[in-house]
């Protein structure tokens, strides 16, 4: 058993788009609806003075979701963890259609529950072929 996490940035936006609390909203129903997500509770969203930024969070009882916008620099970061495996989501071509993003980096990370035991306890760039007594 293992879950699923994305983390999703978006450059080049629209800094407009990137204000816009009804867009943001639009895509976490959009997510939540396509993959069968589970709210705990209404998403919680902050849109900052200054900037006119957002942040987004919402409790999922599979984990969460949570965006930043920062529409200084034409950029949105996503964040959807998942602790049951999901089927892949559009992120690129969404994000391309609704916020103008000209790149769309989208970085899966699967999050086993196993116990892991890596084959050493020592990280390999730390080893030396001459390994120096501590003693």
């Amino acid at each position: 058993m293992h879950g699923r996490e994305w983390v999703v940035d978006a450059y080049g936006c629209d800094p407009a788009a990137l204000r816009d609390l009804a867009k943001l909203r639009g895509l976490f129903a959009r997510l939540i609806q396509e993959l069968v997500l589970r709210p705990v509770e209404e998403p919680s969203w902050h849109q900052f003075p200054n900037t006119g930024g957002i942040t987004g969070l919402c409790l999922l009882a599979e984990s969460h979701l949570a965006c930043h916008t920062f529409p200084e620099y034409g950029t949105l970061c996503l964040n959807l963890f998942c602790c049951r495996v999901r089927p892949d989501w559009d992120f690129e071509t969404h994000l391309k259609q609704e916020f103008a993003a000209r790149t769309v980096r989208v970085r899966p990370i699967e999050r086993p529950y196993q116990n892991y035991e890596p084959e050493s306890r020592q990280l390999p760039e730390l080893r030396r072929p001459d390994q120096v007594s501590l003693v």
